[in-house]
């Protein structure tokens, strides 16, 4: 657990941290005065804050800048490897939260530092490490696996209702009609408050839904059906358009 760490950078600009998680376990809302990367090397993190969902599958991380409010929830067997960053080691650190993808040298690096003094001589390989790292991190590209949430109470009201029922095919009009709202109205507030329109909300709903189902080793037959999807084949196609891959090979290697 990281609730109540705290992390000193004197020596290095990075405090790297490794954890295992049991399915179901959770973390209360904290933060941390440091940024931080939460990389996932199996199971499904939940990351909770005031902006938003953010799902982290596994082999990708989640990046929280430093004085995140932010709560975490289990799915599967997690094995956590996370950096503590100090803000100032490099200007251009990330600014908001967003989830990442670790490229297989980042993913080494952690490793690595994991086993690193917290002292090292200028010029070393262990400084080299910790700067390639900084590097990596500045060039992690960004994955759509966050939920925004709205600003006000009424879409606020609107996404619970969408995110209990993620089976239901909530249509435009519908919507519009449980916020009295007209269908153009509710797609513009639903755009100027989190990004999105509203069909593209929905449609991540249920896929970051989809990645918690199967990370718990739910079939894809199964995750298809409970999803509102008419067939194996037509949630896979829409998985394999998001995700480059198949959803059975997907969690293949993690």
């Amino acid at each position: 657990m990281t609730t109540t760490l705290t992390f000193s950078f004197a020596h290095r600009p990075l405090v790297p941290f490794a954890h295992d998680y049991k399915n179901g376990d959770s973390e209360p809302w904290h933060q941390h005065d440091c940024a931080q990367l939460l990389h996932s090397l199996s199971g499904v993190v939940r990351v909770d804050t005031a902006a938003g969902c953010w799902v982290v599958p596994p082999g990708r991380g989640v990046w929280l800048p430093a004085g995140t409010q932010h709560a975490i929830r289990i799915t599967g067997k997690v094995a956590a490897r996370t950096l503590f960053i100090d803000p100032l080691a490099r200007a251009d650190l990330p600014a908001s939260c967003q989830i990442v993808q670790i490229s297989s040298l980042l993913r080494e690096l952690i490793v690595s530092a994991l086993d690193l003094p917290e002292s090292y001589a200028p010029g070393s390989r262990d400084e080299r490490i910790y700067e390639l790292i900084l590097d990596e991190i500045r060039a992690m590209p960004v994955l759509p696996f966050c939920l925004p949430e709205p600003d006000t109470d009424v879409l606020r009201k609107l996404c619970q209702q969408i995110r209990s029922a993620p089976e239901h095919h909530w249509s435009s009009a519908e919507a519009a009609n449980l916020t009295s709202m007209s269908e153009r109205t509710l797609n513009r507030h639903f755009q100027q408050q989190t990004g999105l329109s509203y069909g593209e909300w929905t449609r991540r709903a249920r896929l970051l839904e989809a990645l918690t189902r199967l990370a718990q080793g739910q079939p894809v037959l199964r995750v298809a059906l409970d999803l509102g999807y008419g067939s194996h084949s037509a949630f896979s196609a829409m998985f394999r358009r998001v995700m480059g891959v198949s959803p059975s090979d997907y969690f293949k290697d993690y």
